[in-house]
């Protein structure tokens, strides 16, 4: 099991949860943040200082974001477990699924 990050992420990558980490596990793409499901521990700390509310346990994932799951895991397909976010810097590249949305907003 791991946590997902969501729509609300898109375009805000406020990366408080990044800070909050305590196993680097959330890695920076162009649009979004992305976390690493095997290096995930579970531990739940990202989720409450994201301040978009973006980030939920997986099986909490609400229904119109499903897709994000995937996102997530695939984003790492070609990646693979890298070790620790801090040593890549931003990814660039993000999952088709956000290269794919329009520009987001806050509010």
């Amino acid at each position: 099991m791991t946590y997902v990050i969501a729509l609300p992420c898109v375009d805000v990558k406020d990366r408080a949860c990044v800070d909050e980490c305590p196993v680097d596990c959330i890695y920076e793409g162009n649009r979004s943040l992305y976390i690493q499901p095997d290096e995930c521990v579970d531990c739940g700390a990202c989720e409450p200082v994201c301040p978009v509310e973006a980030i939920y346990y997986e099986d909490d994932l609400p229904d119109e974001w499903a897709d994000y799951y995937k996102a997530n895991v695939e984003f790492f397909d070609e990646l693979g477990a890298p070790g620790g976010a801090a040593k890549m810097g931003v990814i660039e590249k993000d999952h088709p699924l956000i290269d794919a949305l329009p520009p987001q907003s806050e509010g």
